[in-house]
């Protein structure tokens, strides 16, 4: 059985936390299964946005991997503008999902990444 979004978020900040980061919820969405997008400020107008992994990517999961995340662009960073614009179109496709904001100059998120 897969975590809700609510939860695996709140973990998700929490870790976040742990490490030190500044991440925070911009939006809420679903609470039971709203897709999570993941965006990281690189605190100097660039910026790198995550995910749900399409399911032609999945793999059989691993043990204690909840949801796995994929870069929504080609190049390592974009600017934070695109990344911005980016979410507005996503949101207005769907607006369950949730948008998580991560502070760090080298682009850490703790995510399980597809490759």
């Amino acid at each position: 059985m897969r975590l809700r979004s609510d939860v695996w978020v709140a973990a998700y900040l929490r870790r976040c936390g742990a490490e030190g980061q500044g991440a925070v919820l911009r939006r809420r969405g679903a609470a039971e299964a709203g897709a999570i997008f993941v965006k990281v400020d690189g605190l100097d107008g660039r910026s790198a946005l995550y995910e749900p992994a399409p399911q032609s990517m999945a793999v059989e999961p691993e043990r204690g991997v909840e949801r796995t995340f994929v870069r929504a662009h080609e190049p390592e960073w974009i600017t934070t503008g695109e990344a911005d614009k980016r979410l507005e179109r996503e949101v207005s496709f769907d607006p369950d999902l949730w948008i998580i904001e991560v502070e760090d100059r080298d682009g850490r998120v703790w995510l399980d990444l597809a490759h």
